[in-house]
């Protein structure tokens, strides 16, 4: 199968970080561009942005889209790859619809699945949904890695809240 782009979507969060990561050396493995894309919306949405549009406001917002996405790339991959075609793209819109229409037939698509628990895939994974159901390529969507299971969760703030006896200073207790 010819790949000519591995289009990633990228929005900073652990998940599209681990999917940015395996698109990267899947764009190396398949010789194809890699083309990280972000999604953006105004605040407040499109709806406020037509009520009261402000050419500037737009261009700001725009430039906070890039920004948000070399940061990640330097996050996922420590900068723009040297050794394979990078062709970023911060496209206006909703995440699963951007993604879904800037992934041609040729392309493979690579998504971050979102996070562990039945209730939260299915109350925030909107956007793996959305491509997995509308995009004409292949979706892969990867799954968390083990460290975002363990910082998400009641699981996790029972750990981050445990007192080990060790951490007490019971001296100041009897004070």
């Amino acid at each position: 199968m010819y790949v000519g782009r591995v289009v990633v979507g990228v929005s900073g969060s652990p998940g599209s970080l681990g999917a940015l990561r395996y698109a990267a050396e899947m764009a190396r493995s398949e010789n194809a561009i890699l083309t990280p894309v972000l999604a953006w919306t105004p605040p407040g949405g499109d709806v406020a942005d037509r009520r009261c549009p402000n050419p500037y406001l737009r261009a700001v917002w725009k430039q906070a889209a890039w920004d948000r996405l070399w940061r990640a790339v330097d996050l996922a991959l420590g900068g723009p790859p040297a050794d394979i075609t990078f062709s970023p793209e911060v496209v206006r819109g909703e995440p699963g619809r951007v993604l879904a229409r800037v992934a041609l037939p040729s392309d493979v698509l690579v998504i971050g699945a979102g996070r562990y628990g039945a209730l939260r895939r299915l109350m925030a994974c909107k956007v793996s949904r959305y491509c997995l159901a509308y995009a004409c390529c292949p979706v892969i969507a990867i799954p968390p890695g083990r460290m975002a299971a363990e910082v998400h969760g009641l699981h996790a703030w029972f750990s981050r809240h445990r007192m080990h006896p060790e951490d007490a200073d019971l001296h100041a207790a009897g004070a």
